[in-house]
């Protein structure tokens, strides 16, 4: 049993903790200390020396355990409580906006939001523990390198999570992007903020915020946020902020989701783009071909990738501005029924999701060309995954995964694992038993059946799990060609150079 004296240590090493890296200053560690005093019900301070290393996961881990034994916490959802109390060591939003602000003047604005995502990190914001148990790896493919991972940092919640989620729903924070967020307690059906600390800037003359991501799909992968509450929408505006904010942000990239369903994102409600470090594969894929531009100053080529990418380039930025726009309009109402290419039928369907860099002197906008269009024969999306991928990835592909870095779901890790048994010959494959609708792997029979028509069964685990990941990739390749909706053939890239040349203006 844990003692008073033990948890006014613990207490007393948070304090530290803070000071060292939260930037907690020495003039508000008496507050502070005090007021996780007060909190666990402790009456006096620690009197003894703190050890010269401090293991915060388990000193957390300790305070969590005892709050919950002695009814101090008012759930018993940890992570909600945890954040509560990282909260309350980590200063305010107007200090660590100061400090920001201090870093971006006398170090630079690319030290500032190192520093910034140090923070995020060390209050467990982004819980590094937990997203360095994703299981990933590289894939060199036929158009450039992916990058698959499975994602094991946001568990999925059980039937009485979930029903307990839709009881806690109020409305307010209207949604995971408002401002509003920050320092929220966070109940069953939305997380807690008390350590949330966005990053106030003005994008195109407007209120905007830029955040960390809790679940760093990529490296420093960030969130810039609209201050108002309102649907997103890709046009000149959007352009617009993209560009500037790659101005006033040159080590990052920002790009946004397109603002339809199927091919947009999970959030469309709030005006939000995704941006961080430009180490995403699509970045280094090779030009297939440059075009004149009809945009003076402006450079318009075909990206040599899996998916329809227009890239605009322009060393002057209203230019490059301009272009992406005149790109943008022109695909929305752009139709070409010989490879069944409708911008719109009774709802619209073209779309872009735009990204932009900027890069030794020079704006880059990738264009990457969507359409949400569904027919009998796809009812998920003519360019959406077909069924058969739907084993792998059936989610909404939008602007991570269009860039190849793909976000498997979690539940594959042990149904790879079990998967690996028939291959090794560990156990013996049925199609008829593993088809049946019961059986938990009958989502995966055909790719079971494929892989052992491949490679057999006499394999070790580890060449089971190789030739599994085999099929992961090149299935991964497969989903980025459907949502290509200029596919890689001589028809394909026949219409996609006569969207260019016709529906452009390019020479």
């Amino acid at each position: 049993m844990t003692t008073n004296n033990e948890i006014a240590l613990c207490i007393d090493q948070l304090v530290k903790y803070a000071e060292q890296n939260l930037a907690l200053s020495t003039f508000d560690t008496n507050y502070v200390r005090n007021t996780l005093l007060d909190h666990f019900c402790i009456t006096a301070p620690n009197t003894v020396e703190l050890p010269e290393t401090i293991e915060i996961q388990s000193i957390i881990n300790t305070l969590i355990a005892y709050g919950m034994a002695n009814g101090l916490a008012k759930s018993d959802d940890v992570i909600l409580y945890e954040t509560k109390i990282f909260g309350m060591v980590t200063p305010s939003p107007s200090v660590i906006n100061n400090i920001f602000k201090t870093k971006a003047v006398t170090e630079g604005i690319e030290c500032a939001t190192d520093w910034y995502f140090e923070l995020s990190k060390a209050n467990n914001y982004v819980r590094m523990e937990d997203i360095n148990k994703n299981i990933m790896w590289d894939h060199s493919g036929s158009k450039g390198n992916l990058v698959v991972t499975i994602n094991l940092s946001k568990p999925e919640k059980d039937p009485a999570q979930i029903a307990a989620a839709l009881k806690a729903k109020t409305g307010y924070p209207a949604c995971m992007l408002c401002t509003t967020n920050v320092g929220f307690a966070g109940n069953a059906g939305h997380p807690a903020r008390q350590t949330l600390r966005i990053i106030p800037t003005t994008i195109n003359n407007e209120a905007w915020s830029i955040q960390y991501s809790p679940y760093q799909y990529y490296d420093k992968h960030l969130i810039a946020l609209c201050d108002e509450h309102r649907p997103m929408k890709v046009n000149q505006d959007c352009m617009t902020r993209l560009i500037d904010f790659v101005d006033q942000f040159p080590h990052f990239f920002l790009g946004s989701n397109a603002a339809l369903p199927i091919v947009g994102g999970s959030i469309l409600t709030h005006d939000h783009y995704q941006g961080g470090g430009k180490g995403l594969p699509m970045f280094g894929a090779c030009i297939k071909k440059t075009y004149k531009s009809p945009i003076k100053g402006t450079d318009i080529s075909i990206v040599d990738w899996y998916n329809s990418v227009v890239r605009v380039t322009s060393k002057n930025k209203a230019k490059a501005i301009e272009a992406a726009t005149y790109v943008l309009d022109k695909w929305a109402v752009y139709s070409d029924e010989s490879v069944e290419i409708l911008c719109a039928t009774d709802a619209q369907h073209n779309a872009i999701t735009p990204i932009a860099r900027y890069e030794n002197g020079v704006y880059i906008m990738d264009m990457i060309l969507r359409n949400n269009r569904t027919d009998e024969a796809h009812p998920f999306g003519i360019y959406h995954p077909t069924e058969d991928l739907h084993n792998i990835k059936k989610e909404g592909i939008g602007i991570i995964e269009v860039m190849g870095t793909f976000i498997l779901p979690g539940r594959l890790d042990k149904e790879l694992n079990e998967i690996a048994h028939y291959i090794d010959g560990t156990n013996a494959f049925d199609y008829d038993t593993v088809a049946n609708a019961s059986h938990p792997l009958t989502n995966h029979k055909d790719m079971i059946k494929s892989i052992i028509e491949k490679v057999g069964t006499e394999n070790t685990n580890e060449q089971a799990q190789s030739a599994i990941r085999d099929y992961i990739n090149t299935t991964c390749e497969q989903i980025l060609e459907c949502t290509a909706v200029f596919k890689n053939t001589d028809t394909g890239r026949s219409a996609f150079d006569r969207f260019i040349t016709e529906g452009l203006g390019c020479k």
